[in-house]
C-alpha cells in the first residue's frame, strides 16, 4: 500500500494480484499428487497468474474499450480461481485449509475491485 498526500490511499493492484498468483503457487505445491489434484492446480496457477496479467494489460490499453474489455478478463479469472480453489479444497483432507480460506478470500476482494473499475469506467 503506497500513501498518497491528503491521507488517500493507493491499492497496487499489480503487486497485489503478483502476491495472489505466488501464493496460489506455493500452496499448489503442497497438495497430494493425484492426477485431479494436478489437472486442477494447473488450471488454478493459469487463472491466477492470468488476473494480474490481463490487469497489467488493461493499464496499457489503448482504448476504453479495450481497458474495460481486459479487466473483464480479469474479473472472469479470479472468478475462476474461487472455483478451483473451493473444488480442491472440497476434494482434498487438506492439514492447510485455512490456506485455501485466505485464499479465496483474496480472489473475493480482487473480484469486488475489479467490479468497481468496471462500473466507474463504464
Amino acid at each position: 500500500m503506497v500513501k498518497v498526500s491528503q491521507n488517500r490511499q493507493v491499492y497496487d493492484l499489480e503487486k497485489r494480484t503478483f502476491k495472489f498468483a505466488r501464493a496460489v503457487r506455493l500452496f499448489i505445491k503442497t497438495l497430494p499428487n493425484t492426477l485431479a489434484n494436478i489437472e486442477d492446480g494447473k488450471q488454478l496457477i493459469r487463472a491466477s497468474g492470468s488476473v494480474g496479467a490481463n490487469y497489467i494489460e488493461a493499464n496499457e490499453a489503448v482504448s476504453k474499450k479495450d481497458f474495460l474489455y481486459r479487466i473483464k478478463i480479469s474479473r472472469k479469472e479470479s472468478k475462476e480461481c474461487i472455483y478451483w480453489l473451493r473444488l480442491i479444497n472440497e476434494t482434498n483432507n487438506l492439514n492447510n485449509s485455512v490456506e485455501v480460506d485466505l485464499l479465496i478470500d483474496e480472489a473475493e476482494q480482487l473480484k469486488k475491485i475489479l467490479s468497481t473499475i468496471i462500473k466507474k469506467s463504464q
